[in-house]
């Protein structure tokens, strides 16, 4: 993968059948704030030609109408595209779903890196929650991407895929759009595809609810090479965020 992470703190871990990126946030640098600005509407909605302000105000208005755990959940997938689009990765999905006001019932990103895709499921908990580490987050995070694979879910994820991709604003070449298309189709008659043959991305945030505190890294990463030595997959990266609190995120959507 690209080297291209200066905007943040982070540690990598690398194997020649899979990645974990470790990453720290502990506040906003001037930098990160501008390239939050610049990629927001992209990462929000494509190429929509709207304004930065007028993309804020609208997820601003979705973060303060949900509940504590949806917002967590929200502002860590936003960070997980910003921290992908750094690295080079292109989301072929937006962050805010089709339908106003709703939350996405597929995964929660499908990108595209040198011509693979990569599929993408977030989980997020305050440290004082239980269960609430990285470690476990990365194995539900996993479990969830297994259950949508195998059809074990209410929704079609390949098929919201499908309708991210179709977005004239998302850009997505038709090559891709034709394979999430057929696996769609697929899910539709119970031709389940196995995740053994996929590029996974299961990542992992947890909030220290405004006090620092610094974690053991090299038992986070014991622990993780031997979860992921019990996953199947084609490739794997796996990203684990620490962040200082929510704040961060909805002080830079109040300073419009």
């Amino acid at each position: 993968m690209s080297e291209k992470s200066i905007l943040f703190h982070s540690k990598k871990v690398i194997d020649n059948y899979f990645e974990i990126h470790v990453v720290d946030v502990k506040e906003y640098s001037l930098e990160l704030i501008d390239f939050i600005n610049e990629h927001f509407v992209n990462i929000c909605e494509g190429a929509s030609g709207s304004n930065v302000e007028t993309v804020k105000k609208r997820a601003l208005e979705f973060l303060e109408s949900k509940a504590i755990g949806t917002k967590m959940g929200a502002i860590a997938e936003f960070f997980v595209h910003l921290y992908l689009k750094n690295l080079g990765f292109k989301q072929e999905c937006m962050f805010f779903n089709l339908e106003e006001n709703s939350i996405k019932k597929g995964f929660d990103g499908y990108y595209s890196f040198e011509e693979v895709e990569w599929i993408m499921e977030s989980k997020s908990g305050s440290k004082d929650s239980k269960n609430s580490s990285h470690h476990n987050k990365i194995t539900k995070a996993y479990d969830d991407l297994v259950d949508k694979f195998n059809g074990e879910v209410k929704n079609n994820p390949w098929k919201n895929a499908y309708n991210h991709a179709s977005q004239i604003d998302v850009g997505t070449e038709k090559n891709i759009r034709d394979n999430i298309k057929k696996l769609s189709d697929n899910f539709t008659n119970k031709k389940f595809a196995s995740i053994n043959d996929f590029h996974i991305i299961p990542a992992s945030t947890i909030y220290l609810e405004g006090d620092w505190e610094n974690y053991d890294y090299e038992d986070l990463r014991s622990k993780l090479i031997k979860s992921i030595s019990e996953f199947k997959f084609k490739e794997i990266i796996v990203i684990c965020v620490t962040k200082k609190s929510i704040d961060l995120f909805m002080d830079f959507l109040y300073d419009l």
